[in-house]
């Protein structure tokens, strides 16, 4: 793996992570929330794109 590629596996990361807690808080309205949801990243807004939405 190259270090272009490294970089946007970060980036992928760290958006991942802004989502989760952009709909985190938006349901919950909870920083505590938003932020355990934030640790998830992804397998947050894969959740709740499956289940809740």
């Amino acid at each position: 793996m190259g270090k272009g590629s490294f970089k946007a596996f970060q980036t992928g990361i760290g958006f991942g992570c802004c989502l989760a807690m952009i709909i985190s808080w938006s349901i919950h309205q909870s920083v505590l929330f938003a932020l355990f949801h934030g640790l998830l990243g992804w397998f947050y807004v894969i959740w709740y794109l499956l289940f809740i939405r």
